[in-house]
C-alpha cells in the first residue's frame, strides 16, 4: 500500500510539471498579401507548426495559399465595402526560421526571420484542395521566387489554446527587390 501511496504522490507530482512544458504548437491563420507591385490584394489560407528550442526560440514553418483577390470599394457617403472575388493569379507562400518569443505570460509577443519561396501563377480553375495540391507538386516547372520575411506579432493563450496575429514585409527577389505587406491572423494549439 505504502508503495501505492508513494506512485501516486510522484505521480501527481510530475504530471504538472510535464504538461506545463509547451514543446511546440501547430495553427491555422487566415491571411492577407499586398503585391506591391502589382498594388494587388489578396487573401488565402495557410498553416504552420513549430517546435521549440528552447522557451524563448522556436523553429517554425509555415505555408499559405492566397486564391481570392480583395477590392475595397468606398462610396461618396463615406462608407465603404469589402468584397473577396477569385482570381486568377494565386500566391503560394513557404517559410522557415527561428521566432523569437517572451517565454511566459498568457500574451506574447515575438519576432521572426523566415527564408524561403514564393510563387506567383495563373490558374482560372477554381480554388480547391486539388488546385493547392497541383500547385505544390508542380514548384519546380514553375517560376519560384526567394523570400525573406522579418515580421512582428502578438500571441494570447488561454491554456493550450490560442490566438495568432503576425505583420511584416515579405521581400521576394527576383529581378530586384520588392517588398510586400503580410498580415496573418488564427487560432494555434501548443502541444
Amino acid at each position: 500500500m505504502k508503495r501505492v501511496t508513494l506512485l501516486i504522490f510522484l505521480v501527481a507530482g510530475f504530471v504538472p510539471a510535464a504538461a506545463a512544458q509547451e514543446h511546440g504548437q501547430v495553427g491555422v491563420f487566415a491571411e492577407y498579401y499586398k503585391l506591391k507591385k502589382t498594388n494587388t490584394d489578396f487573401g488565402g489560407l495557410g498553416g504552420r507548426f513549430a517546435i521549440n528550442y528552447r522557451r524563448s526560440v522556436a523553429f517554425e514553418a509555415e505555408m499559405g495559399y492566397d486564391f481570392e483577390q480583395v477590392f475595397t470599394e468606398s462610396f461618396t457617403s463615406g462608407t465603404g465595402t469589402v468584397q473577396f472575388v477569385r482570381s486568377n493569379i494565386r500566391v503560394l507562400h513557404g517559410l522557415f526560421g527561428p521566432k523569437i518569443q517572451r517565454s511566459h505570460g498568457s500574451i506574447r509577443p515575438f519576432l521572426t526571420l523566415k527564408g524561403g519561396f514564393v510563387n506567383f501563377r495563373f490558374d482560372p480553375a477554381p480554388a480547391t484542395v486539388g488546385t493547392f495540391t497541383s500547385s505544390v507538386d508542380s514548384l519546380r516547372s514553375q517560376d519560384v521566387s526567394g523570400v525573406l520575411y522579418p515580421g512582428l506579432g502578438l500571441e494570447g493563450h488561454l491554456g493550450p489554446v490560442g490566438l495568432r496575429l503576425d505583420a511584416g514585409d515579405e521581400i521576394y527577389f527576383n529581378n530586384g527587390t520588392h517588398h510586400n505587406l503580410k498580415v496573418a491572423v488564427g487560432p494555434i494549439l501548443r502541444f
